[in-house]
């Protein structure tokens, strides 16, 4: 297995250190692209998604407001959802809880590597038999290595997800009760980058209002001077990240 596996589990993990953070912040919405795909009205709410997430039916009595003006407003959600301060807490709390399996797998794959470097140097000195010995040693650790990688991968993926839907369900509910709040009639989801918004004024974006909201009542903390900075959650604002494909 050579350095290029490691990097490729390092690339599929993202939880390796505090400066991959931005990272498992940036997996974790990729990771739910599939999940949401809201278009929802105050009347009605839709979610979609390879994990659904249920969503509180809208009060019939908010179909009338068709009459008056319709009143919308964009929120990157998925990226509001990692960008709570409980959502930082919890990205932090997995990311501390696989650091061990990372580790192994780091020294699982530095065995490898010395193993394979031992045995091309001192290849042509070894007879048939012990370089078939070697040889089967390096490939079982190969296979080894590869299976743990994958299992490392899709239980940090599964605990990921269900973060997320957990997590995700409660800002939801926070989002909905701030649109009502302010007049809102319609709330469009922007966080894939194939979202159908081509314009949108930075006046309508509610998701740091909807993070604020949601912190106030999570009672959440928020993190440490280092995990606020080091992560780039904070640094990369789902609200600035919509509001880019807006003005374009």
């Amino acid at each position: 297995m050579s350095m290029r596996f490691s990097e490729e589990i390092r690339a599929q993990l993202r939880f390796s250190s505090p400066a991959a953070r931005q990272e498992l912040s940036k997996e974790f919405s990729n990771q739910m692209n599939r999940s949401l795909v809201l278009a929802l009205t105050l009347a009605s709410a839709m979610a979609a998604g390879a994990q659904t997430l249920s969503v509180p039916s809208a009060p019939a009595a908010a179909g009338p407001a068709a009459a008056g003006p319709t009143k919308i407003a964009v929120i990157a959600f998925k990226n509001a959802v990692a960008q709570t301060n409980e959502g930082q807490r919890d990205f932090v709390d997995l990311e501390k809880k696989f650091m061990p399996r990372e580790n192994q797998l780091k020294a699982l794959n530095d065995d490898v590597e010395t193993l394979t470097k031992q045995l091309q140097a001192q290849g042509a000195t070894l007879n048939d038999a012990e370089r078939a010995s070697r040889a089967k040693v390096i490939d079982e650790k190969k296979k080894k290595l590869e299976r743990d990688a994958t299992d490392a991968r899709n239980d940090f993926q599964q605990e990921m997800g269900d973060i997320y839907n957990t997590l995700a369900s409660k800002v939801y509910d926070v989002m909905s009760a701030y649109a009502q709040q302010s007049g809102y009639t319609l709330v469009l989801d922007v966080s894939d980058q194939q979202t159908p918004v081509l314009f949108a004024t930075q006046n309508t974006d509610i998701s740091k209002p909807v993070i604020d909201a949601y912190n106030v009542k999570s009672g959440v903390s928020a993190p440490p001077a280092q995990a606020a900075g080091a992560p780039g959650a904070p640094s990369r604002p789902a609200a600035a990240k919509p509001a880019t494909p807006a003005a374009h």
